[in-house]
């Protein structure tokens, strides 16, 4: 159980550097006199760098072993911490955050493919449930664990406290985490061998499924979270701090699917609970499309939707994973690297386009919640053969 609590922890380390980090993003732009573009690539950068390199870290702790590699990035996040707390510069500041980035990326790799080395499939699934549920208390606390640390001791302080928590994270993993990768791959950096693990995984039609599952549910998620606030706070008008308690109901659907994941996931399988779950994340975004392009927008008819497409995101997540990664014992840190990497780059590339597309309405947000939801239910249902 302890190995457990610091695993969930380290999965969650890229979403709290960001989270804890965004009440502090106008006073950073104010102090360095720079424009809001530049200070928001303290946020873009550090999600771009988290997502690539995954690709980096899970071939290294294929060859490696997973605890050294781990050990090595929380190192290298927690130095970078601190140079973010002491940055002079702007430019300083965005460099220090992809460095931050850099250290980041070992956590969910890592901590998925121990997962993978410690359990068998069905039992993995419902590790990662639970670790799930956990998760998502991240988006609920870390943007008032920052504003506190922030209105009380300035954006700095920020920094200094994602440092200790580096840290501490680094400290457990020495003393608690073992070497679980027995089956070391000596050839899992060359590049020949890399390219055909990463074709061999892309070619399978199992790994293919889980991983768009997990991406277009994801894509949807984040298409709420980068067109809520345009929808409920500039159309329908509500207060930021109403605005702060809908995403908050949002992330409770989160936990709720990865807790109802872990409870009946073994009895459903990892099959049948994926496609609860995708199937609830079409029937719940086609619902808020519907209602949106019928001219009904209000705050429940946003908000109710989007609870139960997160709890099929919550269902479909840690089964999704536990499916992709599970086949492959001897390269389970490339495979976790491939699924990290498809599911935070598509879920980016997908929001800025919603962004982009955003005409004044709830339509944009909402078509593209429904699309994402009813295109990962299809693909499941074709590549896994239902």
């Amino acid at each position: 159980m302890r190995i457990e609590v610091l695993l969930t922890a380290v999965v969650g380390l890229g979403a709290l550097s960001i989270d804890m980090f965004l009440p502090s993003l106008p006073a950073i732009a104010h102090g360095f006199s720079a424009p809001p573009a530049t200070a928001q690539l303290t946020v873009t950068l550090f999600l771009a760098t988290l997502a690539a390199c995954q690709l980096v870290y899970g071939p290294l702790s294929d060859r490696f072993g997973r605890r050294w590699v781990l050990i090595g990035g929380l190192g290298l996040y927690a130095t970078a911490g601190l140079v973010c707390a002491s940055a002079s510069t702007m430019g300083t500041l965005i460099a220090a955050r992809v460095l931050q980035a850099l250290g980041a990326a070992s956590g969910p790799v890592v901590a998925r493919a121990v997962v993978r080395d410690l359990y068998e499939r069905e039992r993995a699934a419902r590790v990662l449930a639970y670790m799930g549920t956990a998760q998502a208390l991240t988006p609920i606390l870390a943007p008032v664990l920052g504003g506190y640390i922030h209105e009380r001791l300035g954006w700095r302080a920020v920094f200094f406290v994602q440092a200790g928590f580096g840290g501490l994270f680094l400290l457990l993993a020495a003393a608690l985490l073992r070497e679980t990768n027995i089956r070391r791959d000596p050839t899992a950096l060359q590049p020949a061998q890399l390219l055909q693990n990463i074709a061999t995984l892309l070619s399978d039609k199992a790994y293919l499924a889980y991983a768009l599952a997990n991406a277009l549910m994801f894509g949807g998620q984040f298409a709420f979270i980068s067109g809520s606030a345009f929808v409920l706070i500039t159309l329908l008008g509500v207060a930021p701090s109403v605005f702060g308690r809908s995403f908050g109901a949002v992330a409770v659907g989160l936990m709720a699917g990865n807790f109802l994941s872990g409870r009946f996931g073994p009895r459903l399988g990892l099959d049948r609970t994926i496609l609860c779950g995708t199937s609830l994340g079409a029937v719940a975004g086609l619902t808020m499309a519907g209602m949106a392009w019928s001219g009904v927008l209000t705050l429940p008819s946003v908000i109710v939707p989007m609870f139960c497409f997160a709890v099929g995101l919550g269902l479909t997540l840690p089964n999704g994973a536990a499916g992709a990664i599970g086949p492959f014992p001897r390269m389970a840190g490339l495979a976790a690297a491939v699924l990290g990497f498809i599911q935070l780059t598509g879920s980016a590339v997908y929001s800025i386009a919603v962004g982009h597309l955003y005409d004044g309405t709830a339509r944009p947000m909402t078509t593209a919640i429904a699309l994402a939801g009813t295109l990962a239910c299809l693909c499941f249902w074709r590549l896994r053969g239902f």
